[in-house]
């Protein structure tokens, strides 16, 4: 698939997205702990804690704090860019989930939950050792005479 193609698709996903999103919130659906809810059913029942541990802030990448959480349309295009790009042998990849497998009103209680999660990691300026660790790599090497 083409950059240009590929782009087109982002940008259709994401038009999708805002389409369901202001739908949903014009109709007054569902309240934001009911989205959640829903949310949280489908972060396990997709096995995302898989790769993002339970709360978002372990694992292999770590959702509480970054950019694709920014708002619901880059989420979505996000969840489903890859959903023409998928590879022919199993990967360690985080899995393309097209319409069919997620449908954007799930994605929106998907983002809803995963919105709800909390950084607990502390303040790396409060960790003394830390801070002795790196200021130590950060100094140039001078080996010692023999």
């Amino acid at each position: 698939m083409k950059l240009e193609e590929c782009w087109k698709s982002v940008v259709a996903c994401a038009l999708s997205g805002a389409t369901v999103l202001f739908m949903a919130v014009a109709a007054g659906q569902t309240s934001p702990d009911a989205q959640a809810a829903h949310g949280k059913h489908a972060y396990f029942s997709h096995g995302c804690y898989g790769c993002h541990g339970f709360g978002g802030e372990t694992g292999a990448r770590r959702l509480v704090g970054s950019g694709i959480l920014a708002n619901p349309e880059a989420f979505i295009a996000y969840l489903r860019a890859r959903a023409d790009l998928r590879p022919l042998l199993p990967s360690t990849r985080m899995p393309s989930f097209p319409a069919s497998a997620l449908s954007d009103v799930e994605a929106l209680d998907l983002y809803a939950y995963v919105r709800s999660f909390v950084l607990h990691a502390p303040d790396p300026q409060g960790i003394a050792a830390f801070q002795k660790i790196l200021g130590s790599a950060q100094r140039t090497y001078k080996p010692s005479p023999p």
